[in-house]
């Protein structure tokens, strides 16, 4: 037991860390001042430094990682709603002004989440201050209306009330408001800098670059002739090289990038400053400093450049012995952090992962800059300007009589309204999707728009991928804790051990309903709350102890079988916390009502199991708690959390949440501090996180859509200095979350349907993952959560349903997401248990030293544990005779040789007629808007390779797993909202 106690210690603090985050990795802040060859001091300026960690320790220290996870910050195909949702499909904008007299716009469109049947209301509000996204949900009996919406977004007093805009031309200035929020595609100046030169007029006059400088170039992109060119310019000459003949470009993850070179810019012998290179290079938000010379030579500074409009420099520096590259970053101080922060040392050998570290770099440092004041100001007043022009332009036409201006709520039936008037609507959603599609197709030929398909990222293993923990789960999960590699759960069949491809152990009956729980591992503690009303309790066991029954099968527990582990005082409790950083002491509080129960209890940590268990009864720890205090609060709080002290003595901390704030209680005085004070009507509490920049204690406070992360500075007497500070930031989720877990750099927000990954350091969005029927289990280690694979059913099955709830604000039959179908006689919903290892997410590659407590199998299996995705719906088992039935009168159907329908036998319904296919020269497969996916990806962007099972077929079942996925008689892939079909 000892041993299993000593070996949990990795694993237990790894659990207790990831709330450690350090800015620190994103560089700080130095004052960099240039001279001349004098030595006399030329320009000066404050700019923060990624050099990467240098003089980090070996060691897992606090805030630190061993791998750095590169993504695009704020990826289009997730921010640029109004082009992905809207465009092209029946929507609904409306036009309104605050109690400011301040104009705004409304879109509102009921979509389908990314083909995964689950519809969602996805609305962008549009003010001067920027534009505002939320995503609410579908309820077929549930009305939404438009003052619900904007009572969402904080938004609840009006000069006058909202009105549906019904020209379609509305589609093309709101894109134009959409597109104020930067570019797609980017413009990077390359800057060559021969060694020892030390001033922009020296670099910029370098006629021709090295033969290393070349490879630089032949890296970064692909060499192009200027004239004539047809594609992203970058704003360059494309017609009388009057900016050059040729320049480097290329495409990376759906952005088109242009380099503004400084030797393939014109040169001029009479013009020592090069005006010509520096009007472009000068003007490039990010440039490349590629400097020869050894490391010892004298290094770029920022400050060398004389440039008001450029805010970063990344600095590189290739070296011959090693065939590696050197990077290094400087940021205008006013520049927010963006990542991905640098390796620790910044030297890459690999010059692909080079480049693909570069690019996202300076695309997502591109991005942060147009956040500064210098930026952000001019976008507000050109915002600002677009929707006071805008709402100028449609006041006439909105004082015009209409009878359909004022419509109450979104499910309003159309069919209940007048004949002549529906027809009327009817023709005007067609002419409103016409014009939509016309936009959408005007604005992807132009280039105004990323690519449907990411060039670089689709077999990337992404950290947030997760792993089949147990299959065909048939409990309702309460809740649980991870005890080594296995999952302790409440169900509402007991209290059960399950273990990936083991069956699960029961450990308590169903008369103890657990409500709350930790597992210490190291403490050798199970914590618990249960029951609930004035019978809740806190118990107390040890794992020693509830191990030893699973393994005799000595018994399995009931309610009546726990009374010696109830602690004192906790009865009538409705919610508990303990502190994740365990130094001297482990502290509980216990909420009952409006008091708050402090309880304490002391180990010595060098050796835990000696000073409890040999001490006290070998069942029940209860003695071992000691009650210290109680505190009297106003209202009883609905969210809770501990805040550890700098030094532990009088200075730990209680976070609470109740009515409209967050509150800081000091736990040896009892007094209250107030934290944040929330301004809007309805408050739904999500979650106060204890997280420790270097060691000092912040909170990030989750309600509604916000996130909001306040840093806590404690000074004499250990009260808590609350104040405004440069540290503190906040972001809003896309949806609201039911639970939000961080995991350093990442912080993650749960909701009924997906998964929405952000960054702890500038709240800023990296991908939003869909999950059917989500349900988060447990996150104190690694993240179980239970979702439902999605099932296919027939093409038919609900049409009609749906069609009698159309009306104007929903999309008609042909428009209308694919909704969830009723199950057919004999299915059921296979609800699944997923893992998403904690060791992944916080870059740290450990090994699991923990063993489960379930004993191992003797005979071994095979289990999908391997497989690193989410649920996917089931594969399809077709024979080959009706394969190649379906394809042969498919192809007919798609080259107009065929007039009659497919008949709808069994293996029809299964795979539905393929419509509007274009070949795809790029990916060799044929492009298809099937209206019912066969298999979708439920992370939107990674492609997953699946197949159709012939089993029938002696030929095709045979040796499956050795065949290759060409093989397969269909091959189907999912990228982005699109699915590749090749018909083999």
């Amino acid at each position: 037991l000892m041993k299993h106690s000593c070996s949990s210690s990795v694993s237990e603090d790894l659990g207790c860390r990831r709330g450690e985050f350090s800015r620190k990795h994103y560089g700080s802040v130095e004052l960099l001042i240039s001279s001349d060859a004098d030595g006399a001091i030329q320009r000066a300026g404050r700019f923060r430094v990624e050099n990467g960690s240098s003089g980090e320790n070996t060691d897992y220290a606090p805030g630190t990682w061993h791998r750095t996870d590169v993504h695009l910050e704020n990826p289009e195909y997730h921010t640029r709603w109004y082009f992905k949702y809207f465009l092209g499909k029946v929507h609904q904008n409306y036009i309104g002004t605050d109690a400011e007299k301040n104009p705004f716009f409304l879109s509102v469109v009921l979509s389908d989440q990314n083909n995964q049947r689950i519809p969602q209301y996805h609305s962008i509000l549009w003010r001067k201050t920027g534009t505002q996204k939320i995503c609410l949900p579908y309820s077929p009996t549930k009305t939404l209306s438009v003052k619900s919406i904007l009572s969402a977004m904080s938004l609840d007093k009006f000069e006058k009330s909202p009105r549906e805009i019904f020209h379609p031309e509305i589609q093309k200035d709101l894109l134009v408001l959409e597109e104020q929020e930067g570019s797609v595609n980017f413009k990077f100046g390359v800057l060559y800098a021969k060694d020892g030169q030390l001033t922009d007029d020296e670099m910029f006059s370098n006629e021709t670059g090295s033969e290393t400088f070349q490879r630089f170039l032949h890296l970064l992109g692909d060499t192009i002739t200027l004239k004539g060119w047809s594609g992203y310019r970058g704003g360059l000459d494309t017609k009388n090289d009057t900016t050059g003949t040729c320049s480097i470009y290329t495409v990376f993850q759906g952005h088109e990038i242009m380099f503004h070179v400084s030797t393939m810019l014109p040169y001029s012998r009479e013009n020592k400053q090069q005006v010509e290179r520096k009007r472009h290079i000068g003007n490039d938000i990010v440039t490349i400093i590629f400097q020869e010379g050894e490391e010892s030579s004298p290094a770029f500074k920022p400050s060398m450049i004389r440039s008001h409009f450029t805010h970063i420099f990344a600095l590189v520096r290739y070296n011959k012995q090693n065939d590696s590259y050197r990077l290094k970053i400087f940021s205008e101080e006013s520049v927010p952090l963006f990542g991905p922060p640098l390796p620790s040392p910044p030297v890459f050998t690999n010059h692909q992962e080079f480049r693909d570290f570069v690019l996202v770099k300076l695309i997502n440092g591109e991005k942060a800059t147009l956040e500064t004041p210098t930026f952000s100001q001019k976008r507000q007043r050109t915002l600002d300007m677009l929707i006071r022009s805008l709402y100028q332009d449609m006041m006439p036409d909105l004082h015009k009589g209409n009878n359909m201006l004022n419509r109450r709520s979104f499910s309003d039936v159309l069919p209940e309204s007048p004949k002549s008037t529906r027809k009327k609507e009817e023709a005007r959603q067609a002419e409103f999707v016409r014009l939509g599609q016309a936009l959408k197709l005007k604005t992807t030929v132009k280039g105004d728009t990323t690519a449907n398909l990411a060039t670089a990222s689709f077999c990337k293993k992404e950290p947030w991928e997760s792993q089949s923990f147990c299959s065909n789960f048939p409990h309702e999960v309460v809740c649980a804790d991870s005890w080594g590699q296995s999952l302790l759960v409440s169900t509402d069949a007991g209290i059960l051990l399950i273990d990936d491809g083991q069956q699960s152990v029961q450990v308590f009956d169903k008369t103890l309903q657990i409500k709350q729980m930790n597992v210490l591992e190291a403490l050798d503690l199970l914590i618990a709350r249960t029951d609930k009303g004035k019978d809740s309790r806190i118990l107390v066991f040890r794992l020693s102890a509830v191990q030893k029954d699973i393994e005799t099968k000595k018994m399995i527990r009931s309610k009546y079988d726990c009374r010696e582990n109830k602690l004192e005082r906790t009865k009538g409790c409705h919610l508990y916390a303990i502190n994740t950083h365990h130094g001297n002491e482990l502290r509980i509080v216990v909420a009952i009502r409006h008091k708050l129960l402090l309880v304490t209890k002391k180990y010595n940590s060098l050796n835990t199991l000696t000073s409890t268990s040999l001490l006290s009864s070998p069942d029940s720890p209860v003695k071992e708690f000691q009650y210290i205090r109680e505190i009297c609060l106003s209202d009883p709080p609905v969210v809770m959390t501990l805040v550890d002290g700098p030094t532990g003595d009088s200075d730990n901390m209680i976070c609470v949440a109740y009515r409209h704030q967050f509150d800081l209680v000091n736990e040896s005085t009892g007094e209250s501090y107030r934290l944040h004070h929330i301004e809007t009507n309805r408050v739904n509490f999500v979650a106060a996180i204890d997280v420790y920049e270097d060691g000092e204690a912040g909170l990030l406070l989750c309600y509604n859509y916000v996130c909001q992360y306040r840093k806590v500075y404690p000074f004499s007497g250990g009260s808590p200095l609350v104040q405004p500070s440069a540290y503190d930031f906040h972001f809003s989720w896309n949806q609201v979350p039911y639970a939000v877990v961080c995991a350093f750099p990442y912080v993650l927000a749960f909701t009924t349907d997906s998964i929405e990954i952000r960054l702890v350091v500038n709240g800023n969005l990296v991908h939003t993952a869909v999950v059917p029927e989500l349900q988060l289990v447990a996150s104190r280690s690694d993240i179980y959560f239970k979702a439902t694979a999605a099932v296919s059913g027939s093409p038919d099955s609900s049409s009609k349903e749906m069609s009698s709830k159309s009306s104007p604000q929903t999309p008609t039959a042909c428009e209308k997401p694919e909704f969830p179908i009723p199950l057919l006689e004999g299915e059921v919903p296979c609800k699944n248990l997923y893992k998403i290892p904690l060791s992944n997410l916080v870059g740290r590659s450990i090994e699991r030293p923990l063993k489960s407590p379930v004993a191992p199998k003797v005979i071994a299996t095979t289990t999908s544990s391997g497989i690193t995705s989410l649920p996917v719906m089931h594969s399809l088992s077709l024979s080959r005779m009706e394969i190649k039935e379906i394809a042969s009168r498919t192809r007919k159907e798609l080259l107009g040789l065929l007039d009659e329908p497919i008949p709808k036998t069994e293996s029809a319904q299964k795979l539905k007629k393929v419509s509007r296919r274009q070949s795809d020269p790029k990916q060799g497969a044929t492009r298809s808007s099937s209206s019912d996916r066969i298999i979708s990806s439920s992370f939107e962007g990674f492609s997953e390779k699946c197949h159709l099972s012939t089993s029938s077929d002696p030929d095709t079942s045979a040796n499956r797993e050795e065949s290759s996925p060409s093989s397969y008689p269909f091959q189907l892939i999912s990228l982005y909202d699109e699915d590749i079909i090749d018909l083999k």
